[in-house]
């Protein structure tokens, strides 16, 4: 290991961030180092410019993409070696597109469930569906977080270092307690396998994503489904049930109630109790009976 790559370590340690953001700085600084040949150290403002068009123009990575890149190289140039002569300019970040997320419906959801074809395999959606939790939050999960006296699943040091519970139904711990029979799991709900960590470490959080695209695939469903699309849907239909914004935005553990209020664009009930001011006003009967009129002139 380099001294710098350790210093980036130590600085994020101290700093608290996720393991999932650690790994992704880690590999974006070493992918602007090995793009020059150079260390991050002897390299610049213009090097960081002609690496980003470079992930734009010839990678052609999405903006959101980018914008993590330049966050690791922000983070190392501002945190870690503090270089003052790279101004802020040289590490903008794209604008990225404000996209509606993807969200099911039940009956797509239930088509996933059905199409997987293991049991493992159809656990890990229904647990997404019905929780809400991250892809990371889900593979971090531990047995002991199942709390059935409560009726409530720990999360532990999710998105910002923060802790939730989450409700779980009867219907969901069912679901779990024929898991637990079938798979014995003993420190993580889902624990790798021995091929790959040992079965005392997690499972991936991009084998929880890979699970939820091919499950989507086999159902024959064609929207861009992953995990994150579990979470969408999830928080659509509380919405669509009557659950308030700020109840939602506490399951889901957001820091901001912006964040959840984009879920109002996917609500069919919201856009069904909306008036139309259309509706408001009198129309006079026969409008367009007349043969001719003003613009058929026109």
């Amino acid at each position: 290991m380099t001294p710098l790559r350790q210093r980036v370590l130590d600085e994020l340690q101290r700093r608290n961030y996720s393991p999932a953001t650690a790994r992704g700085y880690i590999l974006a600084i070493k992918q602007f180092a090995e793009y020059f040949g150079k260390s991050p150290e002897h390299l610049g403002g213009e090097e960081i410019r002609q690496f980003e068009l470079y992930l734009l123009r010839e990678k052609k990575l999405a903006p959101g993409t980018v914008e993590g890149r330049m966050s690791a190289l922000r983070f190392l140039y501002k945190k870690v070696l503090k270089r003052r002569d790279i101004a802020y300019d040289d590490l903008i970040f794209p604008k990225v597109p404000r996209k509606l997320p993807v969200v099911l419906s039940p009956y797509e959801v239930t088509r996933m469930i059905a199409s997987a074809p293991t049991l493992l395999q159809r656990t890990i959606p229904i647990v997404l569906y019905a929780t809400g939790i991250r892809r990371t939050e889900a593979s971090l999960l531990k047995v002991a977080d199942i709390d059935s006296e409560r009726m409530v699943i720990h999360i532990r040091q999710g998105k910002g270092s923060r802790d939730r519970d989450v409700p779980m139904t009867p219907k969901l711990l069912g679901i779990l307690r024929e898991y637990f029979r079938w798979k014995r799991p003993k420190v993580y709900l889902f624990p790798s396998t021995e091929g790959e960590r040992g079965t005392n470490n997690p499972i991936s959080d991009k084998t929880i994503w890979h699970t939820c695209r091919q499950a989507a695939r086999r159902a024959g469903i064609k929207k861009a489904v992953g995990a994150h699309t579990m979470r969408h849907s999830y928080a659509t239909a509380l919405l669509e049930a009557g659950t308030d914004l700020r109840t939602i935005q506490l399951l889901l553990g957001h820091a901001e109630l912006k964040d959840t209020a984009i879920y109002l664009h996917l609500s069919q009930r919201h856009f069904r109790a909306a008036s139309n001011p259309l509706d408001q006003i009198s129309i006079p009967a026969g409008l367009r009976s007349k043969k001719t009129s003003r613009d058929d002139k026109a």
